[in-house]
């Protein structure tokens, strides 16, 4: 891989993962720990902050994709980066909808603890494998580097 795209590639990548560890596994269950944090109120953060993030994960994964594309590279960065850009689609495609949806009705009023939804634990799933994913393709085109 030629050096220009490892270093784009692994400082996304390393980007990309630093917020989705700081936001999905540390921000996210720690804010309906806040006092006075009600589960509207969470939800209605949580929607926003999870709303950048996707975002945010959108335009990083178009780099790394880019960078990985022209660089050259061996079959694991192709198949570490493409793991990762499907399990964000998948996310954003199939279960934020879902989650949404969920968020909605309780935000209208709906007791949270009616109709629970296993959209969470799936997105949860998700956000393991990706951050599996983009630790491996970090790592990855850090050792093509050298």
């Amino acid at each position: 891989m030629n050096p220009t795209s490892a270093a784009v590639a692994g400082a996304v990548t390393f980007l990309w993962l630093g917020m989705v560890l700081a936001i999905s596994f540390l921000e996210a269950p720690l804010k309906f720990r806040a006092p006075g944090v009600t589960i509207p109120i969470g939800l209605g953060i949580g929607r926003m902050v999870f709303r950048a993030l996707n975002l945010i994960e959108a335009v990083l994964a178009v780099v790394a994709l880019a960078a990985v594309a022209v660089g050259g590279p061996p079959a694991a960065v192709v198949t570490l980066v493409a793991v990762a850009a499907v399990v964000l689609a998948g996310q954003l495609l199939v279960v934020r909808p879902r989650l949404n949806r969920r968020s909605d009705a309780v935000l209208a009023g709906e007791d949270p603890a009616q109709g629970r939804s296993r959209a969470h634990l799936y997105y949860v799933g998700l956000e393991t494998v990706k951050v599996a994913a983009l630790l491996a393709l970090g790592c990855t085109v850090l050792a093509t580097t050298t």
